[in-house]
This record gives C-alpha cells, structure tokens and sequence, in this order.
C-alpha cells in the first residue's frame, strides 16, 4: 500500500520515503530550512525592536510601530496619509508616530503562539519492553525480511544485543494493530 503526501514546499505529489517525510527532494527540505531560519530572524528582529521601545515615550518611528503592533508597512502609510493616525514628520526618515492613537486602533500586541515542536516518543529498548524479530514474525505471520523492511520503512528504533535485534512493542503492535494472530 503506497501513500501519497503534498510537499509542502513545491506541492508536488510523492511517495514518502518514511511515516515523518514531508518533504519530496533534499532540495525541497534545504529551502525550507532556509524559509525558517529566515523567519526566526525576522521575528528575533522584532522582538529586539520591541524590548528597546522605552515604555514613557509617546510618539514611535514606523519600524518601532510595525514590531509593536504587526502591522503592515502599507496599511501603516495609508492610515498615516489618510490622517486616522496623528504623526510628525522630524526629518527625512524621522517620522513619529502617536503611540495611544496606534493601541486605540489595533489594541495591544499580543504575542504569538510559540509553535509547539512535538516531542519525540522515549521508547523503552530494554529487552523486557521488546520483540525480538524472531517474535514479531512468529507472532505476525511474517518473514524476518520483511520485518526488517518494515522496521526501516517506518524508521522504528532498535536495539541489538549480541547475536539479537530488539524493536518496542509498542511500535510493533501498532504497525501491526490489524494484523490477524
């Protein structure tokens, strides 16, 4: 049974290599790398902004704005040519902004949800918690290569000790959950 996934990068179709693969090529895993190390800059940038942003002031330059209430830079311009936010022009590239106007607007900041990494499964690879491949194919109705192609396929941990391979139970009886005994 062949599953297609979406890349996420280029939306093409392809057949994943594991249960975890969201990417079709390297080429497509690199740029997304890139994408997200370029987005935790940005946002680090932000944040570095923001904390320098001193608490009495009441007029903010544009970038100062823009960190503290995540605006877009255009509807900023428009709201100022429009005249809805009261600003000050000190010079070229010295624009100041009202800071009760802005919150009385687009109310404070509030701070994105940190994304959450989900978390690796601990598995127990201690003999009394695992199937040997022995096991599983006897229990299963399997051959040993084809454990061992489903152990690599679906990328479940192992364990050998001396002349035996250990794989989690748990692991094993959900892949084979439907599987008759």
């Amino acid at each position: 049974m062949e599953t297609q996934r979406k890349c996420e990068v280029c939306n093409t179709y392809f057949t994943p290599k594991t249960v975890k693969s969201i990417y079709c090529s390297q080429r497509c895993s690199k740029v997304a790398s890139k994408r997200k190390k370029v987005e935790n800059e940005k946002k680090q940038r932000l944040e570095n902004i923001v904390s320098d942003i001193p608490n009495d002031c009441d007029y903010i330059s544009i970038p100062e704005a823009l960190a503290l209430f995540r605006v877009g830079r255009t509807t900023l311009y428009t709201l100022i040519r429009k005249g809805m936010i009261p600003s000050i022009n000190m010079g070229q590239r010295l624009t100041r902004l009202s800071k009760s106007q802005l919150e009385t607007l687009f109310g404070k900041r509030e701070d994105l949800p940190k994304e959450t990494v989900p978390k690796k499964k601990q598995y127990s690879l201690e003999p009394e918690d695992c199937y040997t491949i022995g096991e599983i194919a006897q229990k299963f109705h399997l051959g040993e290569k084809t454990v061992y192609s489903h152990i690599r396929k679906y990328s479940i941990p192992t364990r050998q000790i001396g002349r035996f391979v250990y794989v989690p139970k748990s692991e094993i009886d959900d892949l084979y959950k439907n599987t008759k005994r």
